[in-house]
């Protein structure tokens, strides 16, 4: 693909996608922070917010990850957002030691409307959501039509091609730390789809 500059993005506002993760310190926190400090933001509305869903960690041995998503209209470009995004990390303590190590704060640019951009730091749609789980099932929560531009399926397309079993739903009022009691969950495999 052609190298893209933020000039080549008209001041027009997009629907975006924004996946949200973390695992240590106060996670619901964090996460609840990043999405207000987005709102803050010139350029950048928030319109929907999933659930929290947590799930198993890859890498080295950590805690869970709780995980959620949010849709946006934007008129930032891409790599504005993407800036935006790794500030937010920042200010909430983000630090980048190991690839998969755990964090207070993980935000990933998933779909910017339906363009597909692939550049050094920045590839949209993200190259791995059709595989992860933690990010289609908050999203067929609150945006189960978005098609994948890449695949031309939508989310609940992809969604049926993957093994949900290993993500649940983090009750109301959950406080994060230890092992999940069964009445702090629903049934794994369980989730609610919406329309």
């Amino acid at each position: 693909m052609a190298p893209v500059s933020p000039t080549d993005f008209p001041q027009q506002c997009h629907g975006a996608v924004v996946g949200l993760g973390g695992n240590i310190g106060p996670v619901l926190d964090n996460l609840q922070g990043a999405i207000a400090e987005l709102a803050l933001v010139a350029g950048i509305e928030v319109e929907r917010c999933s659930s929290w869903y947590r799930s198993r960690a890859f890498g080295p041995p950590q805690p869970d990850y709780i995980n959620g998503c949010v849709t946006l209209r934007v008129s930032l470009s891409p790599p504005e957002l993407l800036q935006t995004l790794l500030a937010i990390e920042q200010k909430f303590g983000r630090i980048r030691l190991e690839k998969w190590g755990p964090r207070t704060l993980d935000l990933d640019l998933i779909f910017y409307g339906d363009r597909q951009l692939e550049q050094a730091r920045l590839t949209i749609p993200h190259p791995q959501m059709q595989y992860r789980p933690f990010v289609l099932v908050p999203l067929a929560e609150i945006a189960p039509d978005w098609v994948d531009p890449r695949s031309g399926k939508t989310i609940i397309q992809l969604i049926e091609q993957v093994d949900c079993t290993a993500v649940w739903p983090v009750a109301p009022g959950l406080e994060l730390g230890g092992s999940l009691e069964p009445e702090q969950v629903f049934a794994p495999g369980a989730v609610a789809v919406h329309g």
